[in-house]
């Protein structure tokens, strides 16, 4: 119990005193707003402009939501075809990693060129989000111990009998760790690619409130943007942070020793 209160209590701690040194500053040097803002006026920028950046996130949000979805289903369909076919994986495993080391910086321009904009932030949310998924859950379906596999062939089950009973339960975790890191970097993906199109002058999400706010120097809606685009992320992590706990922890350790 005691190291579950330090872990909540130790953060809070941090936070606090992070948000207490930076509103001593801006109030002892005299910083002005449009240089750094404090934390009250940000607060109170999040609260008389609540209407504009809620409708924002919610648009950034969907988006994220989508493109996680896609990564999600796409990455552990074609993680188990890699699986089961090897001819599919040596042909499409390397387009894969050029996909993910191609910087998405680089990427977003390009897909707003050729794609409508709501389409182009939805197409660079997957990219991002997709790799992890796939090689996470290639990675567990490959790892599986070859006894249980040979015991599986000892009593004639069929391919898809040992992928649904022993390959794809033995990836579970690696499975949800690609789902936990994927669900932040589509919440990258989407943020890069909403910028890019406040460069070219379109879009609604929270990413282009930032942007537009920097054009015409509103510091305070820039920090209050973000800090909700910070939440999200939280509130991200941490879903599928419990998601993962409560498909893991009746019987896998990672999840077993921690309500120890």
């Amino acid at each position: 119990m005691n190291d579950r209160i330090l872990r909540i209590a130790l953060p809070l701690l941090m936070l606090v005193l992070v948000v207490l040194a930076w509103d001593l500053a801006v109030r002892l040097y005299a910083i002005p707003p449009y240089v750094l803002p404090g934390p009250g006026l940000v607060l109170a920028t999040l609260n008389a402009d609540a209407g504009l950046l809620w409708q924002s996130l919610l648009v950034t949000f969907t988006i994220t939501f989508e493109g996680f979805m896609l990564a999600a289903v796409g990455g552990i369909v074609l993680a188990v075809a890699f699986n089961q076919w090897r001819l599919v994986e040596y042909s499409f495993y390397p387009y894969a990693v050029i996909l993910q080391v191609t910087p998405i910086v680089a990427v977003a321009p390009l897909l707003l060129i050729y794609l409508p904009q709501p389409l182009a932030v939805l197409a660079c949310a997957w990219i991002v989000a997709f790799f992890p998924v796939l090689a996470n859950t290639t990675l567990g379906l490959n790892s599986v111990d070859h006894n249980l596999i040979a015991l599986f062939d000892l009593y004639k089950a069929s391919r898809w009998q040992v992928l649904w009973n022993l390959k794809l339960p033995a990836a579970l975790p690696q499975m949800l760790a690609g789902l936990r890191i994927a669900g932040g970097l589509s919440l990258i993906g989407a943020v890069v690619a909403e910028i890019a199109a406040g460069s070219a002058g379109a879009g609604s999400g929270l990413a282009y409130r930032i942007a537009e706010s920097g054009y015409r120097l509103n510091i305070p809606r820039m920090f209050a943007a973000l800090l909700l685009l910070s939440l999200a992320g939280v509130a991200i992590f941490f879903a599928l942070s419990a998601l993962s706990y409560l498909a893991l922890r009746r019987w896998h350790e990672s999840a077993v020793r921690r309500e120890r």
